[in-house]
């Protein structure tokens, strides 16, 4: 395939780099095989614990000459690489949509996510302001500054194989930080293509080897990174059963995580709602991606008086929904990751089903021409209580659950019920309810919005949710804060010793 050669990438794939350099390993090969087709993409040799040790011996050293580089010079860079996937967009696009599934629409968009983080990166290069406070003290100052950490851990999830690595490497970058990711093994070469584009202009700027590490592996490596004292921030993005064992891993280093993990989200749909728009947004926000973003919507909550309605209008969509090929941009759905999401999608629809589920749109596993890969699967709804234990779990895949009720209040409840508080969103025109959704009696997810559907984040916000997605921020707003350690200064230029607080100490 022609984007597969424009991005470099190989039958054999090596999966270890400290930048331009690609490392030798021991580790086994992981094959990459395409859910859109079920064919085999490529192999990458996966990181052994001495290459491992490698790129962060490097990283190390790297770190030492890439903090002293000028902010706005590291943002220049950061600039270039924005240029660089600008000229990648069409082929990273296709390799995204190809090797994760998501429709090619998606697949460039995720790119495109990538290249405005970098220009957000380049701007906030210049802007890492601290605070200058009056000191208690005569002839004296105060002030706050910012310092890079060291090496940022970053480990990725398949859905966004590209773009949530970038919020977090361009932020850290720009800060003084190195890198070393840790993508996704679901998702590998994705990663390889970018280590290839990043290369090109880091070497073009004679950048010290070890800034951009890349360590393809499984499950082992990302306790390797949770455990390594040498890497102060370990930033994790996955489900929560992942993210609840990386935070204490790297919790009992008195290390610092960055958690970005599952979401439980839900669309207030409100009897004074326009319609077109919530039937809209809830239709992307269940199916796009084939349920397969941690803001994908799983729950409707929705006004008694307008339930039938809304349940009627929504079938019916579903019902229009092209499920293929992602890369024929006529098709709405593309597959699922894997054969194991299949099996916890069908999973979720009995156990549905047995606590009293009533499924308005049937799901099923297709099959036929065009679904060779036996991952494609029917977007399905059900109707359901807030009770379910099915509905307080979140399952990665388009199982959507309709949810009915009488109050705003109520409403509000059964929204934050929910073990997960990632993104939510109301569908209304009356001023009241918006406002006491985003008030402080309100969603308690890290993302609420009004009138727009639960996915679909952009960078200038910080990006995070609350309980067990995480706490975390990444992207936007000043989630850079995230990648540096705050340090408190105070400078005499008196030529006496006063103390603090009016104490005296004379001798």
């Amino acid at each position: 395939m022609d984007f597969l050669k424009a991005l470099n990438i190989e039958a054999v794939n090596n999966g270890v780099s400290t930048g331009t350099q690609w490392l030798k390993s021991k580790g086994e090969a992981i094959d990459s095989f395409s859910p859109v087709n079920g064919k085999k993409i490529g192999s990458v040799i996966a990181a052994d614990k001495e290459s491992y040790e490698a790129v962060i011996k490097k990283a190390e050293e790297a770190f030492t000459t890439w903090r002293m580089m000028p902010a706005p010079k590291r943002g220049e860079i950061v600039r270039q690489v924005g240029e660089a996937l600008r000229q990648y967009k069409e082929p990273l696009g296709k390799l995204v949509s190809y090797e994760m599934g998501k429709s090619l629409q998606e697949g460039y968009g995720e790119v495109q996510e990538m290249i405005d983080i970098c220009d957000f990166a380049v701007g906030l290069s210049r802007q890492l302001h601290g605070l200058t406070m009056h000191s208690e003290r005569p002839a004296h100052r105060m002030y706050e500054q910012y310092h890079p950490l060291g090496i940022v851990g970053i480990i990725s999830a398949f859905n966004f194989p590209v773009a949530v690595w970038s919020w977090n490497s361009m932020l850290a970058w720009v800060c003084g930080n190195v890198c070393v990711w840790k993508p996704s093994e679901k998702t590998p070469l994705c990663a390889v293509a970018c280590q290839h584009i990043i290369a090109e202009v880091f070497k073009k700027n004679n950048v010290a080897e070890g800034v951009c590490g890349l360590i393809i592996g499984g499950r082992e490596v990302g306790e390797w990174m949770a455990a390594d004292t040498r890497i102060p921030l370990v930033s994790a993005t996955g489900s929560t059963r992942m993210g609840k064992a990386v935070g204490a891993v790297v919790a009992a280093r008195l290390g610092r995580s960055l958690l970005e993990l599952g979401g439980n989200n839900a669309i207030i749909i409100s009897k004074d709602a326009d319609l077109d728009i919530a039937i809209l947004g809830s239709l992307f926000g269940a199916v796009g991606t084939a349920g397969q973003r941690c803001t994908t919507t799983r729950r409707l909550i929705i006004h008694e008086d307008i339930y039938d309605v809304v349940k009627n209008k929504l079938a019916a969509a579903y019902n229009q929904l092209r499920i293929g090929d992602p890369l024929n941009e006529k098709n709405h759905v593309g597959p699922l990751i894997d054969k194991d999401a299949v099996r916890l999608y069908l999973d979720a629809i009995e156990k549905c089903k047995a606590e009293g589920g009533n499924f308005i749109v049937e799901g099923a596993v297709l099959s036929g021409d065009g679904y060779e890969s036996g991952c494609y699967v029917k977007p399905c709804i059900a109707e359901a209580k807030p009770g379910y234990k099915i509905v307080q779990h979140e399952t990665f895949a388009p199982v959507l659950y309709l949810l009915k009720y009488k109050t705003i209040d109520e409403a509000i409840a059964i929204q934050n019920e929910v073990p997960q508080g990632l993104s939510s969103s109301i569908m209304t025109l009356n001023l009241r309810e918006a406002e006491q959704f985003l008030s402080h009696a309100g969603s308690d997810c890290g993302i609420a919005n009004v009138n727009i559907g639960t996915s679909g984040a952009e960078i200038g916000g910080a990006f995070g949710g609350e309980k067990e997605t995480g706490g975390g921020r990444e992207s936007g707003s000043d989630a850079w804060k995230a990648y540096m350690r705050r340090q408190t200064n105070t400078i005499n230029y008196s030529t006496s010793l006063p103390l603090a607080q009016g104490i005296r100490f004379d001798v």
